[in-house]
């Protein structure tokens, strides 16, 4: 069975999503998420330092709990969790890959667009799904329309969400956390303006008190 992610969205409503392609920068982002109350940070595994990137972070960075995205085949997993991944997320999950994550050894936020890709991995046993790409598949209200045929499963939505409209996502009982990237703009980011991104962290944490 797959281990609980409930506990790991419990920890934040926000959880970034981080592309990091200079290795350098990965741990003052991270320590600044955490400072502003953000600690679960994932990184996508979209650029070739991703996995340095965890591994700074994981080593370099206490109170930082930090998971692999972009997870998008079953040769993904190893190399993520070598690397200190904490938990894992998938944009999508086909039969094959799902049934891989079932049995990882730690949290997976696997994704689901649609009603019967949700029930899928409900059988599997996930009771958290990663809802993406939100906005573009009906956003709040497709997860509202989800609580009465399927009230077990709780989503973290991403695709889209932004300081606008992620407290309509968190106002749902369905919701657990929702992911994003305006807390950690890449403009901050490759200009070494921490404080900012802190700031934007404070800001996100204070969505749910």
């Amino acid at each position: 069975m797959p281990i609980d992610a409930r506990p790991l969205l419990a920890q934040s409503p926000v959880i970034p999503v981080l592309t990091i392609s200079q290795v350098e920068s990965a741990v003052p982002l991270a320590r600044a998420l955490v400072a502003g109350g953000l600690p679960v940070l994932e990184v996508t595994l979209r650029t070739a330092e991703a996995l340095d990137a965890i591994r700074e972070i994981s080593r370099e960075v206490p109170g930082a709990i930090v998971g692999a995205g972009t997870i998008t085949r079953e040769e993904d997993i190893q190399p993520a969790t070598a690397a200190g991944s904490q938990f894992l997320v998938s944009p999508g999950t086909p039969a094959k890959l799902a049934a891989a994550l079932a049995h990882v050894p730690v949290p997976v936020l696997p994704g689901a667009a649609t009603a019967s890709e949700a029930m899928a991995l409900a059988e599997l046993g996930f009771g958290v799904l990663k809802f993406f790409p939100a906005e573009p598949s009906g956003g709040v209200a497709f997860l509202k329309a989800l609580q009465g045929p399927l009230p077990g499963l709780v989503f973290c939505p991403t695709g889209g969400i932004d300081a606008a409209n992620a407290a309509a996502y968190l106002a749902l009982r369905n919701v657990g956390a929702v992911g994003g990237s305006w807390v950690a703009p890449a403009d901050a980011i490759a200009s070494g303006d921490f404080r900012r991104i802190e700031d934007l962290a404070r800001a996100a944490r204070a969505l749910r008190p």
